[in-house]
C-alpha cells in the first residue's frame, strides 16, 4: 500500500532536483531515479484549489475557510481591505451580487470562475480530502461537528458575546440564557475529549478547525479562568489547536480572556447609526441668538473628548462599523404613545400572561403599529428540527438591525420530517417592515404574510398563544416544538 501523502509533500517532492536520492513523504523513503515519480503519484489529480477570498478583517467565518487552505496548501488570496474589497461597499456593487446573491462574506471566487458562498461550503472545498474525514465513517462525524458548530455554538455565543462588543443591545435574560447553553455545549465537548486528542481521528480535520473558530470569540471575551476550569479537556483541545502552525498564520497568537466582558452602553451608541439632523435656516427675529447657540454647542463639542481612534477599536467592530449609515426607514412616523421598549422589558422580565400580554394590549397603538402573521411557505422542505431551528435563529440575526422597532415570537410545530413554522410579528407603522429595507429582505418571502385585524378575537388569541408558547393553536395542527423570541 502506498504511503498517505499531502499537496506540500508532493509540491516539495516535484520541486527537488533530479540529484536528490530520495523524499520522506509520511515517514516513508521513494527513489527518484530518471527524473520519473513514485508510481502512486501518477494517478493523483496535482490540481489544487486557487482563488480569492473576499470578508473583512477578523472574521471568525473566513477563518475556518483561510486555515483549511494551510492544511491543504491550497493557493488562497484574501481580500479584506481597500482597494481589493471594501465591507459594505463592494459587496453591494452589481459585479459582486452577480457572483455572490446574497452580498454577504466569506465569499469565495476561483481562479477559474467558480464561485462559492457559505463559510462551510468554502472551507470545505478548499480542504484536502484528509481534513474532510479518511473514511466515510469520519467523513460523517466530521459533518456532525461543523453542524454541531452552528447549531449548538454559534446562537449562544452570539446573543453572550455581541453585546460585550457593543453590536448588539444587552439583554440579561438572553445573555444569561446563553451563558448555560454555552456551559451545556462545553460540557458535550468536553465529554468527548476526555480520551480524545482532536474531535474525530488522530489529526486535526475541518470538524476541529470549525469549532475551534466557533468558539474563539468566546475564548477571547468572556470564558475567563473561572469559567473554564469545570472544562479543563476543551481548553487542552483549544490550545493543542491553536498552537498548530497551520491556525497560527491565520489567527496569529490568541490571549484568552482573563476578565469576563461586560456590555458597555457607551460602545454600543457609538454603533448605532447617526440621526439626520435638519439644518436650521439663519436670520430672522431670533436668527442671532440661534447662531450664538448653535457656536456654543460647537465649542462643548470641541471640548467633549475625542472618541477612541478606530486602530484602537477591535478590527472586526471597526468592519461592522465602517459599514455606510443608512437613513431610518421610519423616521418619517410620528412619534408613538406605545413604548415598545417597556414592554419588551415586560415580556423578558415578568410573567407573560398576567402581566405582559395584558400590558401589551393596554399599552398597544392602533395607528402606530402593526401586527402581521408569518408561515413558511416550504413546510415539506423542513427535515430535522435543529435545522429547522437554525433557519429561524439565522432570519432573526440577519434581521439586527430591525430589533428596536420590532418583535416576534416564532414557533415551531411537530416533530423531525413533520413539522411548519409560523410566527406573530409586531411592526412600527402599518406597512409589513421587510419592504422597507433591502437589508432586510433576505428571507421573508420564504413565508405567507397577512395582516391581522388587532380588534378581533382571532389576533387577540394568536397574540396571547404565540407570545405565552402555550395553547390550543387550532390554525397549526401539530404539537409546539419549541419557539424563538425576536426583540
Amino acid at each position: 500500500m502506498y504511503p498517505m501523502i499531502s499537496g506540500q509533500n508532493i509540491f516539495d517532492l516535484l520541486s527537488r532536483s533530479p540529484s536528490t536520492p530520495y523524499f520522506d513523504v509520511a515517514r516513508a523513503r521513494w527513489p527518484i531515479r530518471h527524473r520519473c515519480a513514485p508510481p502512486f503519484l501518477l494517478s493523483l489529480d496535482l490540481k489544487m484549489a486557487a482563488g480569492t477570498l473576499y470578508t473583512y478583517p477578523e472574521n471568525w467565518r473566513a477563518f475556518k475557510a483561510q486555515i483549511a487552505a494551510q492544511y491543504s496548501s491550497a493557493h488562497l488570496k484574501v481580500a479584506s481591505a481597500p482597494p481589493a474589497f471594501t465591507f459594505g461597499q463592494t459587496n453591494r456593487t452589481p459585479a459582486f451580487l452577480n457572483n455572490f446573491p446574497l452580498g454577504k462574506v466569506p465569499a469565495f471566487q476561483g481562479d477559474d470562475g467558480f464561485c462559492l458562498f457559505e463559510s462551510n461550503a468554502i472551507a470545505y472545498y478548499l480542504s484536502s480530502d484528509a481534513l474532510r474525514g479518511s473514511t466515510p465513517q469520519d467523513s460523517a462525524q466530521v459533518l456532525q461537528w461543523v453542524s454541531f458548530a452552528d447549531s449548538e455554538i454559534i446562537p449562544p455565543a452570539s446573543a453572550w458575546v455581541f453585546p460585550t462588543l457593543g453590536i448588539m443591545q444587552y439583554n440579561k435574560q438572553a445573555s444569561e440564557q446563553a451563558k448555560e447553553e454555552v456551559k451545556r455545549v462545553l460540557a458535550v465537548l468536553n465529554q468527548h475529549l476526555n480520551t480524545r486528542t482532536f474531535l474525530v481521528g488522530e489529526r486535526v480535520s475541518l470538524a476541529d478547525i470549525t469549532v475551534v473558530c466557533s468558539l474563539l470569540w468566546l475564548y477571547k471575551q468572556v470564558l475567563d479562568p473561572a469559567f473554564r476550569q469545570p472544562f479543563p479537556n476543551v481548553t487542552r483541545w483549544f490550545l493543542t489547536c491553536i498552537n498548530q502552525p497551520q491556525f497560527k498564520a491565520v489567527l496569529g497568537e490568541v490571549k484568552l480572556c482573563e476578565k469576563m466582558a461586560q456590555f458597555d452602553a457607551k460602545k454600543f451608541a457609538e454603533m448605532q447609526p447617526k440621526k439626520d439632523v435638519p439644518k436650521k435656516e439663519k436670520g430672522g427675529k431670533d436668527g442671532g441668538k440661534q447662531d450664538k447657540k448653535e457656536k456654543k454647542e460647537k465649542k462643548e463639542e470641541k471640548k467633549a473628548p475625542a472618541p477612541a481612534p478606530e486602530e484602537d477599536m477591535d478590527e472586526c467592530d471597526a468592519a461592522l462599523a465602517s459599514e455606510p449609515k443608512t437613513k431610518d426607514p421610519f423616521a418619517h412616523l410620528p412619534k408613538s404613545s406605545f413604548v415598545f421598549d417597556e414592554f419588551k422589558r415586560k415580556y423578558s422580565n415578568e410573567d407573560t400572561l398576567t402581566v405582559a400580554v395584558p400590558h401589551f394590549w393596554d399599552q398597544f397603538d392602533r395607528e402606530g403599529y402593526s401586527i402581521w402573521y408569518g408561515e413558511y411557505r416550504f413546510p415539506e422542505e423542513l427535515s430535522k428540527t435543529f435545522m429547522s431551528c437554525n433557519l429561524i435563529t439565522g432570519m432573526f440575526q440577519r434581521l439586527d438591525k430591525l430589533r428596536k422597532n420590532a418583535f416576534a415570537s416564532v414557533i415551531l410545530f411537530g416533530s423531525n420530517d413533520d413539522s411548519s413554522i409560523s410566527g406573530i410579528w409586531v411592526f412600527r407603522g402599518q406597512d409589513l417592515a421587510f419592504t422597507l429595507s433591502d437589508d432586510w429582505q433576505i428571507d421573508y418571502e420564504s413565508y405567507e404574510w397577512r395582516k391581522l385585524d388587532v380588534d378581533s378575537e382571532e389576533c387577540k388569541t394568536m397574540v396571547k398563544e404565540y407570545f405565552a408558547w402555550e395553547g390550543e393553536f387550532k390554525h397549526v395542527g401539530k404539537p409546539f416544538n419549541q419557539g424563538k423570541i425576536f426583540k
